[in-house]
């Protein structure tokens, strides 16, 4: 009897079924192919950040992902930390993998491109909110591009367009089928000037207190193709970014495919780090990719940069706080509010349950942001390696190569002991 119990409760957790890594594939030959003399010079930087979004492409075993704004990292100079792009001519790209056994194999890619023609970069956009970029040592400074993305998560619409969402205004985009940015959908009052291509300022303002580096970051499609969900990846700084570092409230933003408009708005609260992550503070915590079950629900990835979590939340039984939690200016902001207050408010966050803890499946590295649902038993994770870039001065040798942290990109396939539905 002892022995039929630990089977029947070791059968009832999730298990990996499948891995597959993307091979080393240098990052000047993956862009040249698709903008020939785009870059001169990769550092001896390898293609990566393809986790930063995943979708299913309509076949076994194919995936929608997309790159990030390309290989970055942070430098310390003095007491400044410094935003470096040791390839600064990359450019953000969809790419279509395929599993093949345990190698992921890259079928197609599309470079995101404005209306010359051009790559828009992954460069920041404007010097009164972005952060400066820099070369690989930090110490020479590069250029602003109005029209730089730093892509996060994707979808596909029935059309056969893509929808992309992305960190810096942060912002929502349209892309052709091509890859040419056909509107980016950005906070009212943003006023970015000199992109070539529509920018519509159609999303809440109060979106533009968002923390640096923390914009939109999960992105999911309604099953009838009419609504994106997109998730800011961290609380906003309102009123300070001492009431944003410490809150546990964050946002989920329903926009209308079809009016172009933002028409829903939820409160998704994160666990307290202390029972999440003891190693880590609450400003660690993110929402890092969103998939759509059914109508009204959604898998959230919550993590931190040490592990994941999956949950399972029913936008239905949540309050749409749209209109009434977007005043910049209101006390107390809706980051400030506790349980009570949300109470009070009689505001009812997304109402969650734990569908897998992903730091406890041996072998799934803690950055996990691409994640879609293949069945209702069945679902795919992949990781973000960041190019295999690290933080600080020792990311490059004394030549100005990368010193490769040897973190690869893989996607896992996950059994649930469960549905979904």
């Amino acid at each position: 009897m002892t022995s039929v119990a630990v089977a029947d409760s070791a059968a009832k957790q999730p298990e990996v079924t499948k891995v597959s890594t993307l091979p080393r594939i240098p990052l000047a030959q993956f862009s040249n192919g698709m903008i020939p003399g785009s870059v001169a010079d990769d550092r001896g930087v390898h293609l990566g950040g393809i986790g930063s979004g995943l979708y299913p492409a309509g076949r076994p075993g194919e995936f929608w992902t997309i790159t990030d704004r390309g290989p970055n990292g942070q430098v310390k100079v003095g007491e400044e930390k410094r935003r470096t792009f040791p390839v600064p001519t990359f450019d953000p790209a969809i790419v279509r993998v395929k599993q093949n056994g345990d190698k992921l194999d890259v079928l197609r890619s599309i470079p995101i491109r404005n209306w010359d023609r051009k790559a828009v970069t992954g460069l920041s956009n404007q010097e009164s909110r972005d952060e400066k970029p820099y070369d690989w040592s930090a110490k020479v400074p590069g250029t602003y591009n109005p029209e730089g993305l730093d892509a996060e998560d994707i979808v596909v619409a029935k059309d056969g367009s893509f929808w992309i969402i992305e960190e810096y205004s942060p912002s929502i985009v349209h892309i052709a089928p091509d890859g040419y940015v056909l509107g980016r959908y950005v906070p009212k009052g943003l006023n970015l000037k000199g992109a070539k291509y529509p920018v519509h300022e159609v999303l809440p303002g109060a979106l533009l207190s968002r923390k640096v580096n923390r914009g939109f970051e999960g992105l999911t499609i309604s099953p009838d193709g009419r609504y994106l969900y997109a998730a800011m990846q961290s609380p906003l700084l309102l009123p300070d970014k001492k009431a944003g570092e410490a809150s546990r409230n964050t946002r989920i933003l329903k926009f209308d495919l079809w009016e172009h408009r933002i028409t829903g708005e939820y409160v998704y609260r994160f666990d307290d780090i202390k029972d999440f992550d003891p190693k880590g503070e609450q400003a660690d915590m993110k929402i890092s990719g969103l998939a759509m079950i059914d109508r009204n629900t959604l898998l959230v990835d919550e993590r931190t940069d040490n592990l994941a979590k999956l949950y399972k939340i029913d936008l239905s039984k949540a309050t749409n706080v749209l209109g009434k939690v977007d005043d910049p200016a209101a006390k107390p902001s809706l980051e400030q509010l506790d349980e009570k207050g949300l109470a009070d408010k009689k505001i009812t966050v997304t109402p969650k349950n734990l569908i897998v803890d992903l730091s406890k499946l041996k072998g799934v590295p803690g950055k996990i942001e691409g994640v879609a649902v293949l069945n209702d038993r069945t679902i795919a994770v992949i990781n973000d390696n960041d190019f295999g870039m690290t933080d600080g001065a020792g990311a490059f040798d004394d030549k100005g190569r990368l010193k490769d942290s040897n973190v690869p990109t893989q996607l896992f396939e996950i059994k649930l002991p469960t549905s979904l539905r």
